[in-house]
């Protein structure tokens, strides 16, 4: 007697992402039992094309990426789940290797490497790569968690996690520029995650940490093999780490009108 598949919800956040959602619905149009789309209220084409595409659309103010992506589990229909972000695409291997698990599921959680294309280059250095991803998972067994705007799905103690071959594409700037102000906004919620739990912020922590963040990415995790965006990424991300501690100095500076030495 031939076993039943898994029925799998794929399960996507998103906010103005009309140049990338259909892209990631075609994807995993062969592997999905349904497709629920929780949206931030965006103001382009994001709802047409998912409602072009068969999904579910769903709407809620966003209040961080790990509020959000709970929030949008509880919209699916099956327990089992495939998160995506709207700019993530499965590559054909990963698509395969899903459709075996839905024959046969035999592990709570999957995890598979991401491999991120960065002004039309696939960075596979920096530390962006393989950047192992837990997002197939019995929703049952676990919650995202994490710190803003870092979330990860965190699964029960002593789960069973299984590692699948195939890479889940990650197209994630189109320029320099884009990356540049999402650089600031992830600084913003990261900064907003760090004050709220107490982290400090010294002048030595400002000065020390964006230099130990690029020595790290481009030497040590060989970010100068990707060339000059492999420099770009590891200056950005540099930057990114300087601007998250100046900004939580200045929100311990405006809360309690002390300043950390």
């Amino acid at each position: 007697m031939k076993k039943e598949m898994t029925p799998i919800s794929v399960v996507i956040i998103t906010f103005n992402e009309e140049k990338n959602i259909g892209r990631c619905l075609e994807s995993v149009k062969n592997i999905a039992d349904e497709i629920v789309v929780l949206d931030s209220f965006s103001t382009d084409k994001t709802e047409e094309i998912c409602l072009q595409h068969g999904a579910s659309f769903f709407q809620h103010p966003f209040d961080g990426h790990i509020e959000q992506k709970n929030r949008a589990i509880t919209y699916a229909t099956y327990p089992h789940i495939l998160s995506l972000d709207a700019d993530e695409v499965l590559s054909p291997e990963l698509e395969q290797s899903i459709k075996a698990v839905k024959e046969n599921w035999q592990a709570d959680g999957y995890y598979f490497n991401r491999l991120t294309n960065y002004c039309g280059k696939w960075i596979r250095h920096c530390g962006w790569y393989p950047d192992r991803k837990l997002r197939l998972w019995d929703s049952r067994k676990g919650k995202w968690g994490g710190v803003n705007p870092h979330d990860k799905y965190m699964l029960e103690p002593n789960a069973k996690q299984v590692f699948l071959k195939g890479d889940l594409l990650h197209y994630s700037y189109s320029s320099i520029a884009e990356h540049s102000r999402r650089s600031d906004n992830y600084s913003n919620i990261a900064a907003k995650a760090g004050f709220e739990r107490g982290k400090r912020s010294t002048i030595f922590k400002i000065w020390l940490y964006p230099k130990w963040r690029f020595f790290r990415d481009y030497i040590i995790k060989l970010g100068f093999l990707d060339g000059f965006y492999g420099y770009l990424i590891c200056k950005v991300n540099a930057s990114t780490t300087f601007q998250k501690y100046v900004k939580i100095r200045q929100m311990r500076i405006d809360s309690k009108g002390k300043v950390d030495k």
